[in-house]
């Protein structure tokens, strides 16, 4: 049972050495590719009934007790996230093998889409903080191959950038390690989040958390870190755009939280009033870049800042509530995300361009994408009862339990314009007039994939009766750091 911890990791790593030696043999990568993603959807699923039925799934690999051994950590809160990363990867699949030319998928396409989630998937899962900046280095080098596939200039430019951000991003996160061992003699979270209580000087402690915090910042691209993103995430292919935009930052903000409920969880008026900033900020910053730009794509991708804005305001808040809507909107920002770098890349494929000054009239042969765009905009703003209204009001409802007004006025305001960002490209994209006649193109089996998004994110919204007990639970395991320590240690 308890190798059952390690099957999210296993599958997509051995579904992609498999693609790695079937390339050249398209048809049959891409059945491949969408068999092993319902094989992994399956298996993740029962994992996922296991914890929530049993409890957390521990594996100490190679027999090594833990702390001393590898530790992989199957509980409530990762396998949540594994489960949203298999659903919407899955949606992902599907949409690839009918999208993504045949020059790219015999390039290894399929192989580094599964190393990259054979990476995300270990990120969730490690119980080990050395290891998380191994998983990083997994998922990341799968980025690096999927983000230079294609090779135009802009590719090439942004792509250099991402690399060098990350590279340096990655020498100061295994560096602060280094730091934190020096200091508490072990990488295993559990024994870390034991040992901080004993270290005397607090401050030493509080200032590798910080530099912490921003290491897994720059990832997630929180603000002042995140010019690197946008176009970073918009010059690949609109599945890689998709990948990355739902999985690559959230692996990011889930490390903070898991950090900062396990670990660092004294001196919180500095750390998290520094959160509060941060994420109000991210915000504000976002829905700037997202309003002031006419591509399609970067208002989505500018659009992933304030929603991790959103998840880190959650965590800044620190009480009940305010948990269970950072991780009821970590939910459904992973689903909507991935559902709309979807639909604007068939927007751009449909129209020729992604300049929305260049559109017009789409509605009228495409009205099924049109309407999508328009509830997705809806789902993404958080209009009631959709998934997520449900997150915010949570979030709103923990603030005002802390007195925290401010916070909640900024990201009311930013949900409004968040809605007009997106809804501009309904608007003006397929509301507005005809700007020349445009050749039909076929759409047939390419919405299917978004509609199964949608529709997961539409019922996180109106079946939140059945939902909300369970994100319930997860923040109240979160504020309980002592579960996890005795679950992996077995104290």
């Amino acid at each position: 049972m308890t190798n059952l911890a390690i099957l999210p990791i296993i599958i997509p790593l051995f579904a992609a050495i498999i693609l790695a030696f079937t390339t050249k043999k398209v048809k049959l990568s891409r059945t491949l590719a969408k068999v092993f993603a319902v094989i992994n959807l399956m298996f993740v699923i029962y994992i996922t009934y296991e914890v929530f039925t049993n409890g957390s799934i521990i594996l100490e690999t190679g027999g090594w007790k833990a702390p001393y051994g590898i530790i992989f950590v199957a509980d409530i809160f990762s396998i949540l996230i594994v489960l949203t990363s298999s659903l919407l990867t899955t949606a992902i699949i599907f949409f690839a093998t009918r999208t993504v030319p045949e020059q790219k998928e015999v390039h290894y396409f399929y192989a580094m889409v599964y190393f990259l989630i054979s990476g995300v998937s270990g990120a969730f899962l490690t119980g080990d903080l050395f290891n998380l900046f191994v998983f990083f280095e997994v998922l990341l080098m799968a980025s690096y191959g999927l983000i230079t596939l294609g090779g135009g200039k802009a590719q090439l430019r942004e792509s250099l950038k991402y690399v060098l951000i990350n590279l340096f991003s990655s020498i100061v996160f295994v560096t602060t390690v280094a730091f934190l061992y020096s200091v508490v003699g072990t990488v295993n979270m559990a024994q870390i989040a034991q040992r901080v209580h004993e270290v005397e000087q607090q401050g030493i402690l509080t200032a590798i958390g910080v530099i912490l915090f921003f290491v897994f910042a720059t990832k997630a691209a929180l603000f002042p870190l995140y010019y690197w993103m946008p176009k970073s995430y918009v010059v690949p292919n609109p599945v890689v755009s998709a990948l990355f935009g739902a999985l690559l930052t959230k692996v990011g903000i889930y490390s903070i939280i898991r950090v900062f409920t396990l670990i660092f969880i004294f001196e919180t008026e500095l750390t998290h009033t520094l959160f509060l900033w941060i994420a109000g900020l991210s915000m504000i910053f976002g829905v700037i870049g997202a309003l002031s730009t006419k591509d399609v794509k970067m208002i989505v991708a500018y659009n992933v800042i304030p929603s991790i804005g959103f998840i880190l305001y959650g965590l800044a808040v620190f009480n009940q509530d305010a948990l269970s809507g950072s991780v009821y909107y970590l939910v459904h920002d992973m689903i909507i995300k991935a559902a709309l770098f979807l639909i604007v890349g068939i927007v751009v494929y449909v129209a020729g361009t992604s300049d929305l000054k260049k559109m017009g009239g789409l509605i009228h042969n495409y009205p099924v994408l049109g309407w999508t765009l328009f509830l997705s905009a809806f789902v993404l703003a958080g209009i009631p009862p959709l998934s997520g209204f449900i997150g915010k009001l949570l979030l709103i409802k923990g603030s005002f339990a802390n007195d925290e007004v401010v916070i909640v006025i900024v990201a009311l305001l930013s949900s409004l314009l968040i809605l007009y960002s997106v809804m501009k490209i309904f608007i003006q994209g397929f509301w507005g007039e005809k700007q020349i006649d445009l050749p039909i193109k076929s759409t047939k089996g390419l919405l299917s994939p978004i509609v199964f998004l949608l529709s997961i994110s539409v019922l996180l919204g109106v079946g939140a009766e059945w939902v909300y007990p369970n994100i319930e639970l997860i923040s109240e395991y979160l504020l309980d750091p002592e579960i996890y320590i005795n679950s992996v240690l077995k104290e």
